[in-house]
């Protein structure tokens, strides 16, 4: 008999960790590093060292440093042939790991064999004194170097050594003990915590109106001329002018991403298209974006004048033509007045404008304690065994942060805290976790990936204001081959708020700036504005050192979560029915109560609606107090945890191998044609169903518009005649008495009503709509 593995558990968990240094989430936390777990730590500063003596035969000394503590050791930069080193190095060493007593703090020459034992240093780790921030980092000494007798011999050598924490100053920088294995100072670089800034982005438009004084080449023949804009990797086009002359007019708007500090120049051809397959540049224009005015509101920019080159050839040299004076109208601006989409809006993590100038002061302050995470899954093979090197991005507003990467570990421990400014509540904070895989070698050009762990999105208006939330969070990535989860990872999160005032009167503000009412911008603009975006951000954080690399930054802003899923879209289906099942069961509950299937709560019903009638002044009072002891019934059943990735609402659990090999299949198409055929007739038939339901959704607004308009011609005269007598009726009948007489008869007993459908129904589902009139 076959035993089924136990199923996964993908729920959230709430945790009890000790912060800030013994304290539970539940007690008062106002450290300034009060939401992680405190880890004692071992530093280790090699500054320097001096009159070291010569140990080759040349008469010259190749000198580095080399720190052991039982099993660990890290080892600085080598110098050749210089007897004063300067290093300037930290090593940390974690308390957890320790298996000595002493540390020792050796000097070598670097040799082709074997290196040479020039002098060390042996501390007791019972005599390393402690150092608590806010004190001052401790003064490094000069210590006389020493051979393994311990006599004195030449040299000596500049240290500090003292105890401390994560807070410590020197703990970003330092070269921890778990990084032993990786390869080369330069790999190091790639394992530490860091934080990045996202380039400020504008978006430039440029509103191409006419050109005057073309001079195409061929003169005898009408122009077919149109303006192509290049700002970077972006290139635009205007259509060809209607105006087949040499001053064409356009009066069309081209938008552009641009990132500052602006490095490349809005460059504009106008071009004259002589063949199907074959353009000729009439004159070209460069603009430096530095020297663009910003558009900060809704105020028009003036237009401007630019004068077109154009560059001929003279004795085989490349020169401008002095004679050429043709000129372009147009309209440029840098528009800050609006959010640049760079990513999804439904996890906007900053919906403040471009520009500062339109910047509000913050409502609260965002902390997150990265902790720990367990049961990581095995991401590749390193000297024959399977295994994870972990860290975690986390990005809020335009504030992006890496932590240390975890060599060798499936229970990594980060325990490191960051901080942001809110301005807007409704916001979203996104952690990924990766496997490095750039740290052995440090070379630059390699092409390996860094592998997604799993992510987690938290939105800040579903937490309560000061209230520590301490949880372990799933890690889940969606495979080809199904949902897998990956391993837990374990955050404290705390929102504080400077001013409830403040932050409760954001919620009566527009979500977005006020440019993106005033000049709405298309569907098409968002996606393409939103792409170029996220190109730009992840080129430039790619820039940084160490580079957070494209695969990181895409991963983190959702790209392609606009791409066509069976799985989404059967999701989003769910979802819209979810929405209406509310409707639908109040629909579900008035059928019941019309047709006496409770009769006490039908007679109640009978009581109340009489009360209202009688007394329509309570109608309105009484709906929002129902409202509201709905909502205080409902607060007991308030949710205690925030918000995490729900797999049954996602599809995810159940998805067929099918539709995932398709979610995960490239743009265009790789697959066979006989499965591209069978997924298609499958994607029409789901297309089908949806194309019914809002043809159904089409054809009921259609009838009621065809009540006046006179497209069946009785049946408006028989709506005429009923709105003339229905006005003079409700003229000279109190309103009491027809509410009386509808809502009793609405709410009449099975006994007086037919099976058939009412009137007003038959009446309704004859009238006309326009689907006769589709092919």
């Amino acid at each position: 008999m076959m035993h089924r593995p136990p199923p996964v558990d993908y729920s959230l968990k709430e945790t009890k960790p000790r912060l800030g240094g013994g304290k539970t989430p539940s007690d008062k936390l106002t450290s300034t590093y009060d939401l992680v777990e405190q880890m004692q730590y071992l530093y280790v500063r090699v500054v320097k060292a001096r009159d070291l003596p010569a140990m080759d035969l040349t008469g010259s000394c190749d000198p580095y440093a080399e720190v052991r503590l039982g099993n660990y050791k890290g080892t600085t930069r080598h110098f050749e042939k210089k007897s004063n080193p300067e290093w300037n190095q930290v090593f940390a060493f974690s308390r957890d790991r320790m298996q000595a007593t002493m540390l020792e703090v050796t000097v070598k020459d670097k040799d082709v064999v074997k290196d040479d034992f020039i002098g060390w240093m042996l501390f007791d780790l019972n005599e390393v004194p402690k150092r608590v921030p806010p004190d001052s980092p401790l003064a490094p000494q000069w210590y006389r170097l020493e051979d393994r007798k311990g006599n004195k011999v030449k040299g000596e050598i500049m240290l500090a050594v003292w105890w401390g924490t994560q807070a410590d100053e020197a703990f970003p920088e330092a070269w921890h003990s778990d990084a032993a294995t990786v390869g080369g100072h330069d790999a190091v670089s790639n394992i530490r915590s860091k934080v990045y800034l996202s380039p400020k982005l504008w978006y430039l438009r440029v509103n191409v109106i006419e050109a005057q004084d073309l001079v195409p080449s061929d003169r005898t023949r009408f122009p077919e001329v149109f303006v192509r804009a290049v700002l970077g990797n972006q290139a635009l086009r205007t259509r060809v002018s209607m105006s087949k002359s040499i001053n064409p007019m356009w009066n069309e708007d081209l938008m552009f991403v641009a990132a500052e500090p602006f490095e490349e120049p809005l460059i504009l051809t106008v071009e004259d298209r002589v063949a199907s397959n074959k353009e000729e540049v009439v004159g070209t224009c460069m603009i430096p974006l530095q020297y663009v005015q910003p558009r900060l509101d809704h105020r028009v920019i003036n237009t401007r004048w630019f004068n077109l080159e154009k560059y001929v050839m003279v004795d085989g040299e490349k020169k401008k033509d002095v004679r050429f004076a043709s000129k372009i109208h147009m309209r440029i601006c840098l528009e800050g007045g609006y959010h640049v989409l760079d990513e999804s809006t439904h996890y906007s993590s900053d919906l403040r404008p471009t520009a500062k100038q339109l910047w509000k002061n913050s409502i609260g302050v965002l902390e997150l304690g990265i902790l720990s995470a367990h049961a990581l899954s095995p991401m590749k093979a390193k000297d024959g065994r399977a295994t994870t090197d972990a860290y975690c991005v986390a990005k809020y507003g335009t504030k992006w942060v890496r932590t240390r990467t975890i060599i060798n570990s499936f229970t990594p421990k980060w325990n490191e805290q960051y901080t942001w400014e809110v301005f807007d509540p409704c916001t979203v904070v996104t952690i990924g976790v990766f496997d490095n895989c750039h740290f052995q070698t440090g070379d630059k050009g390699n092409t390996t990936k860094d592998s997604r762990i799993g992510k987690v999105r938290i939105r800040l208006s579903t937490l309560e204001t000061d209230r520590v939330y301490t949880h372990s969070y799933p890690l889940l990535v969606l495979h080809p081959s199904g949902l897998k989860k990956m391993g837990e990872i374990h955050l404290a999160v705390r929102f504080t708020c400077s001013s409830l005032l403040n932050m409760m009167h954001m919620y009566s503000q527009p979500l977005l700036p006020k440019m993106h009412y005033i000049h709405p911008l298309t569907i098409s603009q968002v996606e393409s504005l939103r792409h170029k975006a996220t190109h730009i951000v992840s080129a430039r954080l790619g820039r940084a050192e160490p580079p957070l690399r494209k695969e990181i930054v895409e991963y983190m802003l959702d790209v392609g979560s606009h791409m066509f899923s069976m799985r989404r879209s059967k999701a989003n289906f769910f979802r819209i029915m979810g929405v209406l099942g509310g409707f639908i069961a109040i629909g579900k509950w008035f059928h019941q109560i019309c047709h006496w299937k409770n009769p006490i709560t039908t007679v109640l019903i009978h009581i109340l609606f009489l009360i209202l009638v009688l007394y329509p002044e309570l109608i309105l009072p009484t709906i929002f107090l129902y409202l509201f002891l709905i909502g205080v019934w409902y607060y007991r059943w308030r949710p205690k945890y925030p918000p995490h990735m729900d797999i049954r609402l996602s599809c995810a659990d159940n998805a067929h191998p099918d539709e995932l090999d398709e979610e995960f299949d490239t743009f265009p198409t790789t697959r066979h044609p006989d499965i591209v055929r069978m997924r298609y007739d499958r994607l029409r038939s789901f297309s089908g169903r949806i194309q019914t339901v809002l043809g159904d959704l089409a054809t009921q607004g259609e009838r009621l518009q065809s009540l006046l308009s006179w497209r069946d011609p009785r049946a408006t005269a028989l709506f005429v005649i009923f709105c003339l007598i229905a006005a003079v009726v409700l003229y000279v009948t109190p309103f009491q008495i027809v509410a009386l007489i509808a809502g009793f008869y609405v709410l009449r007993h099975p006994r007086f009503r037919h099976k058939l459908p009412s009137i007003p129904l038959n009446y309704f589902r004859r009238l006309p709509a326009r689907t006769d009139c589709m092919l």
